[in-house]
């Protein structure tokens, strides 16, 4: 079995502890004064969403988790859950809304995103860092106000509620953060 060192650690790496996947959302390498040195390690169970902090001794080594990406395209949703196609096989998987969680706002039908296996079954999907999204629902915007750099909420068409500038319209198409949910820039006018 592969190892991890806690010097190989770094955001976004998947490390497997007490039988659990978990990625690493921050860290820091520690050095106190008395005592051995050690890593400070946030992390977020793959499984249950669950985020935690952990102290691991410096030198300590944790085990790299059999994980595997598969790029999917996302086909459609329903009361069951959210129905992917394996791009190389066309083989079709399900997962539940525990399992996609809030990515589910960035799942455009026949998009084609990473979803994640662990031990050979699906555990969750991963979105890219930006999606771009039509809007399909806002106030209009008023001659003027643009002036004053405000901003109004705008919802995505996949349900999606962000803030946007006042010129922004229905139907323009916004390139969102995936990672704060945050309107970027709009990519094509009307």
């Amino acid at each position: 079995m592969s190892m991890y060192e806690t010097r190989d650690f770094r955001r976004g790496l998947k490390i497997e502890m007490e039988g659990n996947p978990w990625i690493i959302v921050d860290f820091q390498h520690v050095n106190p004064g008395k005592g051995a040195a050690f890593t400070r390690t946030k992390m977020r169970n793959l499984r249950t969403g669950q985020i935690v902090e952990n102290n691991i001794r410096s030198g300590d080594k944790v085990a790299k988790p059999d994980t595997e990406d598969r790029r999917m395209q996302f086909l459609y949703r329903d009361a069951d859950g959210f129905h992917f196609m394996d791009t190389a096989n066309y083989e079709q998987i399900q997962l539940t809304n525990e399992q996609v969680g809030d990515n589910k706002y960035y799942l455009l039908e026949n998009s084609v995103i990473q979803v994640l296996f662990y031990q050979g079954k699906p555990l969750t999907v991963e979105v890219d860092t930006f999606v771009e999204m039509k809007v399909t629902e806002t106030q209009p915007g008023i001659r003027g106000d643009t002036a004053t750099g405000g901003s109004k909420p705008a919802t995505m068409e996949t349900g999606l509620v962000v803030t946007v500038p006042f010129h922004i319209n229905e139907g323009d198409v916004l390139r969102i953060d995936t990672r704060s949910n945050e309107y970027t820039d709009r990519v094509n006018k009307k």
